[in-house]
């Protein structure tokens, strides 16, 4: 199951069922590549209209918050970092303890189109191939329950997971979570 159900569903946003979550955040040692912030438009499993704004929070901190467009009463807001392994950029956040208090990460790219529309893309670690690489002694860690559904606590370190994710053999471990694309004024 997706660890997102929107962003960034980090739409950052709403965490729906089983999670893949770490001990540890990212090492906090980059900046976000500058065509990450702004405002970003989808649609949820329904079909309505979602928006994603990300935006600065600190010096290497920043935030996304999300919600049905038009609707920004209801919205969800997560702070979080980034950093860049290999070729692939990655994002962590800080759980609420009702999804067992630990951090997420999750993995995107910024697509330019031939159209020069811009997309986000976001991706959740596949809780059943964690599941496998715990099984198989690749990573240490546990078994969860949150209020939400079953997931993983990762206890290995991070050099080493990140060892592994950056590694293009291993991307099989990426599900694609959403799509964003840019909003136009």
């Amino acid at each position: 199951m997706k660890v997102w159900s929107v962003l960034l569903a980090l739409s950052f946003a709403l965490l729906s069922g089983c999670l893949v979550t770490f001990k540890d955040p990212i090492p906090t040692r980059d900046t976000a590549p500058p065509k990450l912030l702004g405002t970003w438009t989808s649609k949820n499993a329904w079909g309505e209209p979602l928006e994603l704004e990300i935006s600065r929070a600190g010096a290497s901190l920043y935030k996304a918050v999300s919600y049905r467009k038009g609707d920004r009463k209801n919205r969800d807001e997560y702070t979080f970092t980034v950093s860049r392994h290999g070729s692939r950029w990655y994002v962590s956040a800080a759980l609420p303890e009702k999804y067992g208090g630990n951090f997420v990460i999750a993995g995107f790219d910024l697509v330019e189109n031939d159209n020069a529309a811009d997309e986000l893309e976001v991706y959740d670690l596949d809780l059943e191939r964690m599941q496998q690489l715990m099984e198989q002694k690749t990573f240490e860690g546990q078994a969860i329950e949150t209020e939400k559904g079953d997931g993983v606590l990762i206890t290995t370190s991070m050099d080493k997971v990140f060892a592994y994710l950056d590694d293009t053999a291993n991307s099989d471990v990426f599900l694609k979570a959403a799509q964003y694309q840019r909003m136009t004024k």
